[in-house]
């Protein structure tokens, strides 16, 4: 999960569902799943009103 979101998702971008989406539907088919997995474990933040995606501050 780590190796995905450093390798498809730009520190300090923020992306619309649906560019989150394209990125991770071309990787697997189930994408919901994988982009909820990828906020669940901190690598993906979302806005409160789920307009935007980007990828967590890690230390």
């Amino acid at each position: 999960m780590e190796h995905l979101t450093e390798r498809f998702f730009e520190p300090g971008r923020r992306y619309s569902e649906r560019e989150v989406n394209a990125v991770l539907s071309s990787r697997y088919d189930d994408y919901s799943t994988l982009r909820r997995y990828l906020i669940d474990e901190g690598l993906l933040t979302r806005s409160p009103a789920g307009s935007a995606y980007w990828r967590s501050v890690t230390a």
